[in-house]
């Protein structure tokens, strides 16, 4: 069960005590868990198809990185997703930046694993309707940063969208749609929880409209259209996520479909978070291939920073990549290229080829976009529908010929560029597979081609 309880306190301390049954760290399993948010009490008032390109481009949009607060006004504490609570427990800074002038904005927040080294940022993507509302995408926690920061956009939030079932997403939409109790919740179809089904009460959200396929008659349907990948069961539960488009701006958001992962690490993850990563730890040493691992304190410079983001990227892409300790070489085959992530790719999109198939030809079939924002590491990512294409060239394998729905030239190139931009070390994907090979071989996740159980 799930509850939210709020309790004035003396120097107007607010407690929320909501108990969540379901955790999911970016693409991995879910997990059993309970959240409890602390907070310090305050009064509220597209071009055609064109030939692909190897490396996409990210942008940084259009503004400098705004911040405002800080100190108390990041205080959150988050301990959640049992046995690997998503941090940062205490302090959780936002930074804002705008996409698209006046119209689209990204919040930016770190989010931990648990109490390892390991981070990533953690978006929200925030755009302005014509009718001069705010329609959200993926909230991140509210605090009280994060809110003032909103606020300054001069704009009422008129819509609160969960695009996935993933609980690193869910977990924020209760808290935030509290701060803006006129917005409309909408969350995405076939929402589940771990161990036990809940209904999404449990979590807080209350009075959720839920997205449809192609639906034009959301109140934001002639601006912002959607498209569902809706899989069967690929373990036990179904991976749903709803791709949007926002017209106007050209503009494709997805949630974990794609990434990009930029050279230098968001600005939103500190550098206790970058330097705790350099430190060679047992990780490390597990994965250094038999060599020597220094032991000397690390010093805090840009070279270690760096070190820290690369491996924290591997960690997140592999769980367990082939060398920590000198992580540049696997580290630049993956990162500043639009890719799917080896976890998503391994052990959800490669059970359910089909269906993933239909419906990225459908997003590229339909929506002619020249940017994408996901939910994690960069974003603005300026890339259209043959980047975008290129990026599932995988699929091609799985699917074989047979399946090949888009007869042209350019999908030739597509395919034989993708292929070659999707490159996965395979000393990289070895944890990867085996843990792939171990979760089919108990049942906890399926493995099937064109809907068929492979033999």
């Amino acid at each position: 069960m799930a509850t939210a309880i709020s309790v004035l306190l003396p120097k107007s301390t607010t407690i929320d005590l909501p108990k969540q049954s379901n955790s999911k760290f970016l693409s991995g399993c879910p997990l059993e868990g309970l959240s409890l948010n602390f907070k310090p009490g305050y009064a509220n008032k597209p071009r055609d198809l064109d030939f692909p390109r190897l490396i996409v481009s990210a942008s940084a949009g259009t503004t400098a990185t705004t911040t405002t607060g800080g100190g108390s006004g990041r205080f959150y504490v988050n301990f959640t997703g049992f046995p690997f609570p998503l941090g940062p427990f205490l302090n959780r800074r936002t930074i804002r930046t705008e996409a698209v002038k006046d119209c689209i904005w990204l919040f930016e927040q770190e989010q931990a694993l648990g109490f390892s080294s390991v981070s990533t940022n953690i978006r929200m993507t925030v755009i302005k309707l014509k009718s001069g509302g705010l329609w959200v995408h993926a909230p991140i926690a509210p605090t009280k940063e994060c809110i003032q920061l909103m606020k300054e956009l001069g704009a009422p939030v008129e819509y609160i969208v969960l695009p996935t079932f993933a609980y690193e997403h869910k977990i924020f939409v209760a808290p935030f749609s509290r701060k803006f109790p006129e917005a409309q919740i909408w969350v995405a179809p076939r929402q589940w929880s771990w161990p036990l089904n809940l209904p999404l009460e449990f979590f807080g959200i209350f009075r959720a409209k839920t997205l449809l396929h192609e639906d034009l008659s959301t109140p934001w349907g002639s601006e912002i259209e959607q498209k569902i990948l809706s899989s069967p069961e690929v373990g036990i539960g179904p991976y749903v996520e709803v791709a949007f488009y926002h017209k106007p701006s050209k503009t494709l958001l997805v949630t974990d479909a794609v990434i990009y992962v930029p050279k230098q690490p968001p600005e939103c993850i500190s550098n206790d978070s970058l330097l705790a990563s350099a430190k060679n730890g047992l990780a490390v040493k597990l994965l250094s291939k038999g060599k020597q691992v220094s032991q000397e304190p690390v010093i805090d410079n840009s070279m270690n920073r760096q070190k820290g983001w690369e491996r924290m990227v591997l960690q997140i892409l592999f769980l367990g990549p082939s060398n920590l300790l000198e992580p540049n070489a696997s580290f630049s085959q993956m990162s500043q290229k639009l890719i799917v992530s080896p976890i998503v790719k391994t052990l959800v999109f490669s059970k359910v080829p089909e269906k993933v198939r239909d419906w990225i030809d459908s997003i590229s079939r339909d929506w002619r976009f020249k940017r994408i924002i996901p939910a994690h590491f960069a974003a603005p990512v300026n890339a259209n529908r043959s980047d975008f294409v290129a990026a599932f060239a995988f699929l091609d394998d799985l699917l074989g010929e047979r399946y090949v729905t888009r007869p042209s030239l350019q999908l030739l190139f597509t395919s034989i560029m993708g292929k070659a931009a999707s490159y996965f070390p395979p000393d990289d994907m070895k944890t990867l597979s085996s843990l792939d090979q171990f979760l089919v071989s108990v049942g906890a996740v399926k493995k099937t081609v064109s809907g068929r159980k492979r033999s």
